[in-house]
């Protein structure tokens, strides 16, 4: 009976509209007990500000040329774990200066913020914000190390927070979530695309919010199943080009048990999802008139063009197991968004040190959308490595916790898209604790079928695809008290429909020393890092760094 209780428990923690991976996302509206992350209950708060000094050295391994400069750095690193609140961030900020003139000098941002806090019994606040680079066209360079004259990049900044509250309502458990999203990307700094290629637009910034709200009966309450039925609603704005996403949800679920460790899910619900924008503004020569941060500016005349829009019935079945404890497996596959969907999800933690999560999603998206939904997926209790070559947060995150390893965010970085999308894919993470010594694995496929309105003289983008396969592992150890080391290594393939696109791939390596003296920290790094545009284009460099950092 414990054990069907559990079952029941997975699916009444989250709406069920949620599960299914959908408009709304598994985990746009997490529980509390997703976020958990097993933090002690005793009271725990760490504040480190410092200041660092570093020399960075770059060299070009095919032409010979060598770039150095200086990088001047502030920033801090902080974390609680309360009875009542869990949370950790840390943020950076480094002015590069050059030698010479081959490389002007930057600013770079890179922190990253996940936490909760209980108010009241049954009612919590949670949030989180991110800083990095990221990639902005998929057709062009993949710079995985941000060094030297980096192209293609431009600076993000992302946040989103709400309240969730679950209480009882008679047998009935109740759970109702909102969350408030705000994204903004810069335009990129240089290139990294060839000016042959079609122009794109820049994605500029996108305010979201979502609310949701589900009641549900665990089985053998009032009937052998266990049902839930839940509702959302959910609306993006965004700036460029006045783009809009719109959905409405509703479904109904049932849990039917056929052992003490499985039991059978379906549901039926009805979705009204609406995407659209206006024209950009167009010259007397056709061509679309630019700003002068080089976006496109929207026809106020224009009339709103729809993009993507779906409106009926859709439905999935499928298993839920949990053997154990330490084992979570759900299922589906059904049809949604005109074809057959599939959606799914793996928890397994093999002891308090080691952790593997692996989600199956489906999903009509935004940018804006999706990195809010991967962003509080993340732990709140996670592993803030230094920021070694300047990377920022743009792979994958994993927890200072066996029991929560985790999380991806390569599926929406693999570029800055403006147009909406369906978003299909499966992530897999896995983090590991061994007496002094942490290492962890990330995958990933990430396919996404563009969808923007065909205009006169536009961009046709209805039905491409972008496709991505993502491989990241990291390791750090601690020598002693006061020194250890961290590895890193990733592989990147990108492949477009885009016209005039052909396939990136990238491939790295770090390795960091890092010394503390007191409250001074030292640090010695080494990256190789190499990346191939189709058959022609390519690089292949190499990177050193020394630093000094002073903990007030």
């Amino acid at each position: 009976m414990r054990a069907v209780t559990a079952l029941a428990g997975i699916v009444l923690a989250v709406p069920a509209a949620a599960q299914t991976g959908g408009g709304i996302g598994a985990a746009s509206v997490p529980s509390q007990a997703q976020i958990s992350d097993g933090t002690p209950a005793s009271s725990r708060t760490v504040m480190q500000p410092y200041i660092e000094l570093g020399q960075v050295l770059a060299a070009d391994l095919r032409s010979g040329d060598v770039l150095t400069y200086t990088t001047l750095a502030a920033g801090v690193d902080a974390s609680i774990a309360t009875a009542r609140a869990q949370g950790q961030a840390s943020y950076r900020y480094e002015r590069r200066i050059g030698w010479g003139s081959d490389l002007a000098d930057s600013d770079v941002h890179a922190g990253l913020a996940r936490g909760i806090v209980s108010l009241t019994r049954g009612l919590s606040l949670e949030g989180g914000a991110l800083a990095t680079r990221v990639r902005s066209d998929i057709r062009g360079d993949a710079p995985g190390v941000l060094v030297g004259n980096v192209g293609n990049t431009s600076q993000l900044y992302s946040a989103y927070a709400g309240p969730s509250y679950t209480g009882q309502l008679g047998v009935a458990t109740v759970n109702a979530n909102y969350r408030l999203g705000y994204t903004k990307v810069e335009v990129p700094s240089i290139g990294g695309i060839s000016p042959t290629l079609p122009r794109l637009d820049y994605f500029d910034d996108s305010w979201n919010h979502i609310a949701t709200a589900s009641l549900g009966v665990a089985p053998g309450v009032v009937a052998t199943p266990g049902f839930t039925v839940s509702g959302a609603y959910e609306r993006e704005t965004a700036g460029q080009l006045a783009g809009r996403y719109e959905g409405w949800y509703g479904r109904g679920d049932v849990l039917w048990p056929i052992s003490p460790y499985v039991a059978l899910v379906g549901g039926v619900g009805y979705e009204r999802i609406e995407t659209s924008q206006r024209d950009a503004l167009r010259d007397a020569g056709g061509a679309p008139v630019l700003d002068g941060d080089g976006r496109f500016v929207t026809d106020p005349n224009s009339p709103r063009r729809i993009a993507y829009r779906t409106d009926g019935v859709y439905y999935d079945a499928g298993v839920m197991w949990r053997p154990n404890r330490r084992t979570a497996l759900e299922a589906r596959v059904g049809e949604r968004f005109g074809s057959i969907s599939y959606t799914g999800s793996l928890r397994y933690q093999a002891s308090r040190s080691m952790g593997v999560a692996v989600v199956v999603y489906d999903g009509v998206q935004t940018f804006g959308r999706q990195l809010r939904t991967g962003l509080a997926s993340l732990p709140t209790n996670f592993i803030g490595a230094r920021d070694v070559f300047g990377q920022g947060v743009n792979g994958c995150v994993f927890s200072n916790s066996g029991t929560t390893p985790g999380g991806c965010l390569n599926d929406v970085f693999q570029s800055v898209q403006t147009a909406s999308y369906r978003a299909r894919g499966v992530d897999g993470i896995v983090t590991v604790q061994r007496g002094l010594a942490t290492w962890g694995a990330g995958a990933g496929y990430a396919n996404r079928r563009l969808f923007a309105p065909s205009v006169p003289a536009g961009v046709v983008l209805y039905g491409l695809e972008d496709e991505s396969w993502y491989g990241q592992l990291f390791y750090a150890r601690r020598l002693n008290a006061v020194s250890g080391v961290d590895l890193n290594a990733f592989v990147n393939h990108y492949s477009s429909e885009l016209a005039g696109a052909d396939d990136v791939v990238s491939v790295g390596a770090t390795a960091s020393y890092y010394r503390n003296f007191g409250r001074l920290g030292t640090t010695a790094s080494v990256g190789l890092y190499h990346f191939q545009v189709g058959d022609l284009d390519s690089a292949l460099s190499a990177q050193a760094l020394i630093a000094a950092r002073y903990y007030f």
